[in-house]
């Protein structure tokens, strides 16, 4: 079984394991690979619970039962395979993005592992994130997405609206990120509340 949750500190160190393997995933030939060999799950884990713990929206998909491998099956266990956090945007963003944010609350990640891909979890974990944002007061809500990632064509999908273009530097290598927007954040729940 697949469910979609609130995140829990516990979770964290699942949580940086996705991180890792979804960037080494979706990101060769975008950034560098010595970079990607180098991304640490430990320090992921870190961030997120210290994201989780400071009250960002961060939930998680887990599997169960048939939906694991036999192996995992046996241990009886539950793991994480995907997470999407989100939080009211805030002025002054981080390398380089712009000081004044492009909506009021801002989906800041969204990973799924590659086993579990094309099964609806990015809509149902963005609908948790969507549901989440309106709840504490956001009218409108964009994305930052690698130009050249191939899984953008996800967020145009659910409706989001080209908003922005700019150049950030990841590992030693300069990219271009693109940010989508729905306005008002209605249009990105609807879109999340239909079925794939």
């Amino acid at each position: 079984m697949i469910t979609v949750r609130q995140a829990r500190p516990t979770d964290a160190v699942a949580i940086g394991a996705v991180h890792v393997a979804a960037w080494r995933s979706a990101y060769p030939g975008i950034l560098p690979g010595k970079f990607l060999s180098r991304l640490s799950v430990p320090r992921q884990a870190a961030y997120y619970d210290s994201a989780i713990r400071g009250g960002v929206g961060v939930h998680v998909a887990t599997a169960s039962g048939a939906d694991l491998g036999s192996a995992e099956r046996a241990d009886g266990g539950t793991r994480v395979i995907g997470f999407v956090s989100g939080a009211p945007a805030r002025t002054g963003r981080p390398r380089g993005r712009d000081p004044l944010p492009l909506a009021d609350g801002e989906i800041e990640t969204l990973y799924v592992l590659d086993d579990f891909r094309e099964r609806g979890l990015g809509r149902r974990l963005m609908r948790a994130a969507s549901a989440t944002l309106a709840e504490a007061g956001c009218g409108s809500a964009f994305v930052w997405v690698l130009r050249d990632n191939p899984s953008r064509w996800f967020y145009e999908r659910l409706g989001g609206r080209p908003a922005a273009e700019s150049t950030i530097h990841v590992g030693g290598a300069s990219v271009v990120q693109m940010a989508y927007s729905w306005s008002p954040i209605d249009r990105l729940v609807e879109a999340t509340s239909t079925a794939p």
